[in-house]
């Protein structure tokens, strides 16, 4: 099932994507982060909205929606750096003996069309295409065999990437972390749709030009090891995000150097999921406020 967020006659509300069109779940998932709740109540709710698409009276056409990022504010948004092979090869850095997270701040979060911005304080804005975890049980302590039942979907992360600043600190949490630099999207698509995520195709255009072509076959530590790996720390928690990593072909490894610039369109496209485009312009005047 693919499960969007979308605003429709001004409302915020969830629902699931068929080609028919959108079906809408129960309205007490309407509002800010009514996906992140939809996955809290589990598969009752799934099954209420499978019932409802059973219904096409229900339907509302695409044309009609704007769709939104799925999850707004996840209480926790992970990114991984070096997993896989090719891109630790063109860092010319070693292999890590265990994954190493860093934080993507909440506020970083945006949705399919919006608009990333190149800082006011830098110009190496750079692109990261990649698989995205999302968590749909409260769980601690999980076996690798038991992580793939506390993953309710996938989805695609553009883990953008201010490179001065991400090497500014061990952590890379301020590189990774500006508004707007976390496009997450367009949609999620559940765990049975997906099967095995470990055999999909992701690639990444910056305008018509391919730069980014990779599987996930290659990652280094697999979708349910960084799970497991996560939850002997932490509660993870139905929302939470988990980007991947990233293979080759990022635009800091470039000759010249590759970086994104105000007028360039990315695209990631990953097989079973779809494609998130993200337009770039320069950081409006409008993002100096006190309020």
């Amino acid at each position: 099932m693919k499960l969007a967020s979308y605003k429709f006659n001004n409302t915020i509300s969830i629902g699931a994507i068929t080609n028919e069109g959108l079906c809408p779940a129960a309205s007490h998932y309407n509002g800010k982060n009514g996906l992140m709740r939809f996955l809290e109540a589990g598969d009752t709710a799934l099954l209420d909205l499978s019932n409802k698409i059973n219904t096409p009276s229900n339907y509302i056409s695409l044309d009609d929606v704007q769709l939104l990022t799925p999850i707004a504010k996840p209480n926790k948004f992970f990114g991984v750096s070096l997993n896989y092979a090719d891109h630790i090869e063109e860092t010319g850095l070693d292999k890590p003996e265990y994954p190493t997270f860093f934080n993507k701040q909440n506020s970083c979060v945006i949705g399919p069309g919006d608009a990333i911005h190149r800082p006011r304080v830098s110009e190496k804005l750079d692109y990261e295409g990649e698989l995205g975890i999302v968590i749909g049980k409260r769980c601690r302590h999980i076996s690798r065999e038991q992580a793939a039942s506390v993953i309710a979907a996938y989805t695609i992360v553009n883990d953008v990437s201010v490179r001065d600043w991400q090497m500014r600190s061990h952590t890379w949490t301020l590189g990774k972390s500006f508004d707007t630099h976390g496009p997450v999207g367009p949609w999620l698509v559940t765990s049975d749709e997906v099967g095995d995520p470990h055999i999909l195709s992701i690639k990444t255009w910056v305008n018509e030009e391919l730069r980014q072509n990779f599987n996930t076959e290659n990652m280094v530590f697999d979708c349910y090891y960084l799970v497991e790996y996560l939850s002997q720390v932490m509660t993870l928690e139905p929302g939470d995000i988990i980007a991947t990593g990233t293979g080759s072909g990022v635009g800091v490894k470039m000759k010249p150097r590759g970086y994104m610039r105000p007028g360039d369109e990315v695209k990631i496209e990953i097989e079973k999921i779809g494609v998130l485009k993200n337009p770039i312009i320069a950081e409006p005047a409008s993002f100096s406020f006190i309020n």
